[in-house]
């Protein structure tokens, strides 16, 4: 199961998270930081991610959307780079469980 981590959270969390989460990435890392969404999103389906993101367009995007790409939204509002990773931690199960469900689609977090 592979992450992509969303501009607006930081590009250090694919590393710290690697031990739970291996072959995560973030879009600086693969040259798409300030890319639109639809370009995020077709990366994300073409390259097997789930999209982890605080933006509430993404949230949009799944809803209209769908799956793919799964959608993990953070909703911490104003936090640390160890507050979500701390987040992400706790659920991993649950996120496990999510990636594994044929029907979901969308995950928000707090």
């Amino acid at each position: 199961m592979k992450l992509l981590f969303d501009e607006n959270l930081s590009h250090k969390l694919a590393y710290i998270l690697a031990d739970v989460f291996p072959e995560s990435s973030h879009v600086r890392e693969i040259d798409l930081k300030a890319a639109d969404d639809p370009v995020v999103w077709r990366y994300a389906i073409d390259n097997d991610f789930i999209i982890v993101s605080k933006d509430s367009d993404m949230h949009d995007r799944s809803l209209v959307f769908g799956y793919p790409p799964k959608v993990i939204w953070v909703r911490l509002g104003n936090c640390t780079t160890s507050d979500v990773e701390r987040l992400l931690r706790k659920h991993s199960d649950i996120i496990v469980k999510f990636y594994s469900d044929e029907f979901a689609s969308f995950l928000a977090l707090s």
